[in-house]
């Protein structure tokens, strides 16, 4: 299928679940990275959801990395298709920005080349690794900047398309997926 295609689709699956079952299967996904070998690391960058969108909670896992003592790290959108990133602590407000995305008003600013593992939102995915996000970039951009070793973790509350037929050279590809019933590795 191509993009414009799954964003429809994947969009609509969405918005037909409960928050019953969102919750449930948010549970489900941090429990699943426990499955995966990246404890050794320190700097964890996660999306933070939007609320509207039925997009999934990172807050269970937020509570799992700092659980475990891990540094978490959230975006800001500071242009058009690029975005800074903070350290979230006690201290950290957030406010909902124009896309009604939680960011960080301010706090302690950590550069691309600091994170190890990145937690990507996306809307679909196929067997490849190739993602769908909501098609603005700023993810293949942040994800660009960092370092050729960063893991790249996509979270999805349904299971892998079999291929996005209008992959872009510009389309930064997953080393794992998340899904309520399996990980996917890459």
């Amino acid at each position: 299928m191509l993009k414009h295609e799954l964003r429809k689709k994947y969009k609509n699956l969405r918005l037909d679940m409960s928050p019953e079952q969102i919750s449930a299967s948010c549970i489900i996904l941090a429990n699943h990275v426990l499955e995966i070998p990246i404890w050794d690391f320190f700097y964890f960058h996660t999306f933070l959801s939007i609320e509207a969108n039925q997009e999934v909670d990172t807050l269970p896992l937020i509570t799992l990395l700092q659980g475990r003592d891990k540094n978490v790290v959230v975006p800001k959108v500071v242009s058009n298709n690029s975005m800074e990133n903070y350290l979230l602590t006690d201290s950290t407000t957030l406010k909902l920005s124009k896309w009604k995305i939680p960011e960080p008003i301010d706090g302690i600013p950590i550069p691309e080349n600091k994170i190890e593992v990145v937690f990507v939102p996306l809307l679909a995915f196929d067997l490849k690794g190739n993602r769908v996000g909501y098609g603005k970039g700023f993810y293949d951009t942040f994800l660009r900047k960092c370092n050729a070793k960063t893991i790249k973790i996509g979270l999805s509350l349904f299971e892998a398309e079999n291929s996005i037929q209008d992959v872009h050279e510009n389309d930064v590809a997953l080393d794992y997926c998340i899904t309520p019933e399996k990980i996917y590795k890459f």
